[in-house]
């Protein structure tokens, strides 16, 4: 085989020491930089209502919530309508569109609350990133493909448009509430949110998005998992006395259309399915033929009724409160058989009921089987904290706090013992924080402000990269050998190194190191490909084989690194070729992997991380256990630190 070619296992490794990838124990890290004046935005950039948030290095605790919103109607709102529509702009020569720059239709772009009910919009756009995710009923995939190309438009474009009008309309309000002079002399640093489950490519096409709409460079961009974030406000906002060290805090995340569970991690994805039962009881009520007339011909009284659900009856109804639910359909004729009265559709609290109860009753099966889990292991479950915009919800505090609240809590003066912990009549107290519908992006400012919560993580799977090494007859088959004409000697590729353990803890302050060696003839590419790869068995292979998992291509630009570093050698043969040692140091985040590259100890300035290849199955696990979520271009600090291994006797 020559060895110029790209193959699998081209690079040597030096010697690995997993004994430098140390265990650390869960706290806050502050960041390095903590002095400079900035201000931190975050974005949660959700499924069908997004949020921003905004707070000033000086003073922490004042965080901002942007509430006004354009087309408001000087209504505040905590959130707006993730949706964006396009038009195109009527020439004023009586041609049916006027040109922009670039000789296309000039397009009006209209975002967020600024669309009358009638008008077509994209709805959920964010969801067609990752093809992994399910579309929620009311969103049809070849409405939106037509809306795309109508008016020529990638699902990309789409979500840079959608966040340009965030960034936009966020430093206006910005500047409007720390002036003009203020904005420019200061750092603005955003923080943006993605779900834990996102794919690779997903949360790298977010990134590109964000940086394209003017947020910053890809580099300076942060990411955050959701309920992580959602975790990082909750545990600072409720701070309850007895907290103790070890203590389990459950957060439910029950949002627009998932649950996700954490404690001190993530541990369930579900669906939420609550907007769907109640189209399904509106039109079993009403009848399919004056359902479908309302839909097509009455938009807006559709959009009201479905809008009044969404903000009161999700979050406000109460059975002890509520005998009845009047939902407004106005210019729907009264019909007392199916309940229409005055242009209201009434409900009463059994039929309401019936709309949660399956779903609550997930969530509560859900959150059980975590408390167990936690008490198997000898961990105390002090609290079960509600946040997202259903966890606003009074039925599902009231429901939750009678399941899990029934029995009088042990007192907290004492700690509980092991036969207590596992006792199923063990109270778990219940927590609604006040802001919980924007706990997601008030915990991505906490954490663009003051740094991760999380220090370690439980990586779930081995992760490494397959290396080149010199053939030997006891160890390998003789059908994997090849003659390298460079190091003149019989080798073998597809070898396994893994770098990261199936269980292993991983910090994110101490990096894992890859080390290469790498050879190049005279005008050879300097751009060099390497396999991130993934393995779930217990024990993993010793070589590349069927089954693992390819779960991205790292893409290392090495023209930059200066040619004093390479080695120049020469073979018996006389041909001529360059060799290069490096490094790779890979830190684990929130939502992403930084990768940096080092050369003879140092960083070098321009070094991209590309997403080439998707895994060839779902990401199965959403916790933050959980290692790889996602690569992302990083241009690297002088002020990461290097760590010296061990150098191989052969290269490849």
């Amino acid at each position: 085989m020559n060895s110029t070619l790209p193959n699998r296992g081209s690079n040597i490794p030096y010697t690995f020491d997993p004994g430098n990838n140390a265990s650390v124990d869960v706290g806050i890290v502050s960041p390095a930089n903590t002095t400079q004046d900035r201000l931190v935005v975050g974005v949660d950039f959700g499924t069908t209502y997004s949020g921003v948030a905004a707070v000033y290095s000086a003073t922490p605790d004042d965080i901002d919530i942007i509430k006004t919103w354009p087309s408001g109607n000087g209504i505040t709102s905590d959130k707006v309508p993730t949706e964006i529509g396009y038009s195109e702009i009527p020439s004023s020569h009586g041609s049916s569109s006027s040109l922009g720059p670039t000789g296309k239709a000039a397009q009006n772009i209209k975002w967020g609350f600024q669309f009358k009910p009638e008008e077509t919009r994209l709805r959920c756009i964010k969801l067609f990133l990752d093809r992994n995710q399910k579309l929620p009923h009311f969103v049809s995939p070849l409405e939106t493909a037509a809306q795309l190309r109508k008016f020529d438009k990638t699902v990309m474009q789409a979500v840079s448009d959608y966040l340009a009008q965030i960034y936009k309309h966020t430093m206006e309000t910005l500047t409007r509430r720390y002036g003009e002079t203020f904005i420019s002399l200061t750092k603005v640093e955003f923080v943006l949110t993605v779900p834990a489950v996102w794919s690779d490519s997903a949360k790298d096409a977010t990134l590109k998005a964000a940086e394209k709409a003017g947020m910053g460079k890809k580099h300076e961009l942060k990411l955050i998992s959701e309920p992580e974030a959602a975790a990082v406000y909750t545990l600072k906002a409720i701070q309850p006395s007895h907290l103790k060290v070890g203590d389990n805090i459950i957060v439910c995340d029950a949002g627009g259309g998932t649950v996700d569970l954490i404690a001190y991690r993530i541990t369930q994805l579900h669906p939420l399915r609550v907007e769907e039962s109640a189209v399904d009881h509106v039109k079993k009520r009403i009848g399919s033929e004056r359902y479908n007339w309302m839909r097509e011909k009455k938009a807006k009284t559709w959009n009201m009724g479905m809008k009044y659900f969404e903000e009161s009856v999700k979050r406000n109804f109460n059975e002890e409160e509520h005998s009845e639910v009047n939902i407004p359909f106005p210019g729907l004729p009264d019909d007392e058989e199916a309940g229409l009265d005055s242009g209201f559709l009434v409900m009463s609290a059994e039929e309401v009921k019936a709309l949660f109860d399956p779903v609550i009753e997930e969530v509560i099966h859900l959150v059980e089987g975590q408390v167990y889990s936690i008490r198997a292991k000898g961990g105390f479950v002090c609290g079960i904290v509600l946040v997202g915009g259903f966890g606003q919800s009074n039925y599902l505090y009231s429901r939750m706090k009678s399941h899990f609240n029934s029995a009088p809590p042990p007192p907290y003066t004492e700690r509980p013992t092991h036969a207590i912990a596992l006792s199923a009549s063990q109270s778990v107290e219940i927590y609604q924080p006040i802001h919980a519908w924007t706990a997601v992006v008030r915990g991505a400012v906490l954490r663009g402000l003051e740094g991760n919560m999380v220090i370690s993580r439980r990586s779930r799977w081995h992760y490494g990269t397959s290396y080149a090494t010199v053939f030997d007859d006891t160890k390998h088959p003789m059908s994997d050998r090849y003659w390298s004409p460079l190091w003149e000697r019989w080798m073998v590729s597809d070898r396994m190194q893994w770098h990261i353990a199936k269980g292993a803890q991983v910090s994110e302050s101490r990096p894992i190191s890859f080390h290469y060696t790498r050879n190049f003839r005279p005008g050879q590419s300097l751009i060099v490909e390497d396999d991130l790869i993934a393995c779930d068995a217990d024990v993993a292979p010793e070589s590349f084989q069927k089954g693992l998992i390819n779960v991205c291509t790292l893409t290392t630009d090495l023209n930059t690194v200066p040619k004093s570093l390479f080695t120049r050698l020469t073979t018996t043969k006389g041909v001529e070729f360059e060799n290069l040692d490096f490094t790779l140091d890979m830190r684990c985040q929130s939502a992403g992997l930084v990768f940096e590259l080092r050369v003879d100890g140092h960083p070098t300035p321009m070094f991209g991380i590309l997403v080439h290849t998707a895994p060839t199955e779902p990401t199965r696990s959403s916790s933050l256990d959980d290692l790889v979520f996602g690569i992302r271009n990083f241009v690297y600090s002088e002020s990461a630190k290097h760590q010296g291994l061990t150098k191989p006797e052969q290269g490849n």
